[in-house]
């Protein structure tokens, strides 16, 4: 089973630049120079905007060989575009074309059936501040391209899963961050003016604001200066958002960011300023941190931290500002790898910076590549055993290595994926993921085997479920019920580190978790205290204290284990 995260494996050349004399506190500079070196981002660009200017520091380049970037580089924002779809939004509640407690029925063609539950209907505001009850996706997107999976999905396919839809629970009622809600928010702005998202982004917002490396297609300035979009350490395709374009389409620099984000904390002045501000007025607290019309908002050390984050197929991006400081900050990256640590760190510096070490699978495929997967696997375990602390032996890594083996190179692949059993045998995934090499090498027998061992330690492994049943085995399987007096004891808020929270709710019989910026999901029972994830092979565990009150729980995700305190 996979997880797509990103290693680089070639070392790239640091290169910063600064407009200003304003320079990076030093635990940034050498938090980025470490992630820039080891291979986990290609390139990060920054951009800091105060009371004396903005300011601009540049790391790394566009590809392995190319150009060194800069603040007109373009990246993709990816969910950072909600916050703009937010501010049209803003902008036609205040020209009097909608109101914000709307319902959306109102403005759709009437042989689309729009969900509701009871007898709340689904409204704008709904659809802003992740109220709306709809989830994360449709269930009906099937992309001829998975590398670009947004590419192909259709108005008719998004009135499609409309109408067939069944909301779980009332509108209103709690926070669940839905990429579709966003999308179809801005499918509807677009037909309420009577153009597409392209151009009412355009004209309402990167026009006035003069942001001139802003679209969602790029023209030619932007292509030559687009930084490559990297996962697993190769270049991938860039993300094409049509239907959905609300959620995640737009491109952008450090450069005209930084205009926006001005914008928005009153450090310049512009017509967008009511409909900005609008967009920062708290709707409520109902996932672990208040959230706006797109933007979510923190407790920082000198005021709110007004932020939203997002990524692509191959971009992270961080984008927040403190009004009570005026302060602005944009991160980009052309990596799967986060770089929100670093924007909510120069935010607040309360915030930690991640702890950055080279992942061992970069040290790993050299070694494969030139001397074979046995000096490899022997290379690994020396460095586990007299350099522990040296490397980041992630799950993950290990497997993501394997998996880019899985296609050409057979015997690595097997190898690596042995070694990520042997070294995390309470892991599901690990087993699963054997298993799929086994089978294609050949080793049907085997293969179940790890299957098996993989649905046994996690019951929500619905991918092992299949592929056994496939092969003609049937697992087990075993409901567990929990009292609801117990799950009222789960129930609360956990912090598992700065500004990143776990909410666990429940409806009847059913637990739900949702972290902060993320879907809600479904917890499944393994025992009273032992949950475990369908959507993602992870497990919750809740933690009590000798009078059985719940003081914190931990999540066991990808060799990982995080533990967070009950906080409310």
């Amino acid at each position: 089973m996979k997880y797509f995260i990103c290693f680089v494996f070639s070392l790239v050349s640091v290169f910063s630049t600064c407009q200003t004399g304003s320079l990076l506190p030093d635990d940034v500079v050498g938090s980025i120079e470490k992630r820039i070196a080891y291979g986990i981002n290609p390139s990060i660009v920054i951009g800091i905007i105060d009371k004396a200017g903005p300011h601009y520091f540049s790391f790394g380049k566009k590809s392995n060989n190319g150009e060194t970037v800069n603040e007109h580089t373009i990246y993709e924002i990816g969910s950072i575009t909600k916050v703009f779809t937010a501010i049209l939004l803003a902008q036609q509640v205040i020209d009097g074309k909608l109101k914000l407690d709307d319902p959306i029925e109102n403005y759709l063609q009437q042989q689309v059936k729009i969900p509701q539950y009871g007898d709340h209907k689904i409204t704008f505001g709904n659809l802003s501040d992740h109220t709306s009850g709809l989830p994360r996706l449709p269930d009906n997107m099937v992309p001829a391209n998975p590398r670009n999976p947004y590419a192909d999905y259709t108005v008719d396919q998004l009135y499609s899963f409309l109408s067939g839809h069944q909301l779980t629970r009332d509108v209103g009622s709690s926070y669940e961050y839905s990429n579709l809600a966003q999308g179809l928010l801005g499918h509807l702005l677009s037909l309420n003016a009577g153009t597409t998202y392209e151009s009412l982004i355009l004209g309402t917002i990167a026009i006035p604001l003069e942001m001139k490396e802003t679209k969602v297609t790029l023209d030619e300035n932007m292509k030559n200066n687009l930084a490559k979009g990297h996962s697993m350490g190769r270049e991938v395709e860039n993300w094409d958002l049509t239907t959905l374009a609300g959620a995640g389409a737009i491109r952008s620099s450090a450069f005209d960011m930084l205009k926006f984000l001005a914008a928005n904390s009153g450090l310049s002045e512009t017509p967008l300023l009511a409909a900005m501000k609008r967009t920062h007025e708290v709707r409520h607290n109902k996932g672990g941190m208040r959230v706006g019309l797109g933007w979510h908002i923190a407790n920082g050390r000198d005021g709110d931290v007004i932020w939203h984050n997002g990524g692509t197929g191959g971009y992270r991006a961080f984008a927040g500002f403190v009004k009570e400081s005026g302060t602005g900050v944009v991160v980009l990256t052309n990596s799967t790898e986060s770089v929100d640590d670093i924007g909510f760190h120069l935010l607040n510096p309360e915030s930690a910076l991640r702890n950055i070490k080279p992942s061992i699978v970069y040290e790993l495929r050299k070694t494969i590549d030139t001397d074979g997967i046995e000096a490899a696997i022997a290379q690994y375990r020396n460095l586990k055993n007299n350099k522990p602390d040296d490397y980041d032996f992630k799950e993950d890594d290990l497997n993501l290595l394997g998996y880019s083996y899985l296609d050409n190179n057979l015997e690595a692949a097997l190898a690596v994926f042995k070694l990520n059993v042997e070294m995390f045998p309470a892991s599901s995934n690990v087993y699963d993921s054997y298993g799929e090499a086994l089978l294609k090498n050949g080793n049907k027998e085997a293969a179940i085997e790890n299957y098996k061992k993989s649905v046994v330690l996690n019951p929500g492994n619905d991918n092992g479920i299949q592929v056994l049943e496939k092969m003609g085995v049937t697992m087990p399987t075993e409901k567990v019920e929990v009292p609801e007096s117990t799950l009222d004891t789960y129930t609360g808020t956990y912090e598992l580190m700065t500004n990143f929270n776990m909410v666990i709710t429940h409806e009847g019989k059913q637990l739900y978790g949702q972290a902060t910026g993320q879907g809600r999901f479904e917890l499944f029972a393994k025992n009273a205290r032992e949950f475990y994830l369908k959507v993602v092979n992870a497990q919750i565990v809740f933690n009590v204290d000798d009078q059985a009150v719940v003081e914190s729980l931990t999540l066991f995700q990808n060799g990982q284990k995080i533990t967070g305190k009950k906080i409310k």
